[in-house]
């Protein structure tokens, strides 16, 4: 599987989103928390991808854009753990990831709750 992170796989759709806050199902691994919601998407890619960083939480422009660039960056290498799940199932989900923390990780640290949270999602979409 390539390691792309390819405008179909961005979450743009308004109302989607909208019905994700409403109705999804929240799983938190501190310092991200992933919402998502089992829809059917019209796209080729099992899951399409919001990420946010609230301006509550982190001030700074620069290190809210710097956060988000570690964050999807880290989606795109590890996308794969949920993908494979998804496709066994033949399931698409909407999918938003949310910076919590009050300071800026490092990436090796947004990467590893990544990965705990995609492994942990892959089992609960079973």
């Amino acid at each position: 599987m390539s390691q792309t992170f390819k405008k179909q796989e961005r979450l743009c759709s308004k109302k989607l989103i909208a019905q994700l806050f409403e109705r999804g199902t929240s799983l938190s691994v501190f310092p991200i928390r992933a919402i998502w919601l089992e829809t059917g998407l019209n796209c080729d890619f099992p899951a399409q991808v919001v990420v946010s960083v609230p301006k509550k939480k982190i001030k700074k422009a620069v290190e809210r854009n710097s956060i988000k660039r570690r964050m999807r960056e880290s989606y795109r290498k590890n996308k794969h753990l949920l993908y494979e799940q998804l496709e066994n199932y033949g399931k698409q989900i909407a999918l938003v990831l949310i910076y919590q923390s009050d300071e800026e990780k490092s990436y090796e640290e947004i990467n590893d709750k990544i990965i705990v949270t995609l492994q942990r999602l892959a089992k609960k979409v079973e």
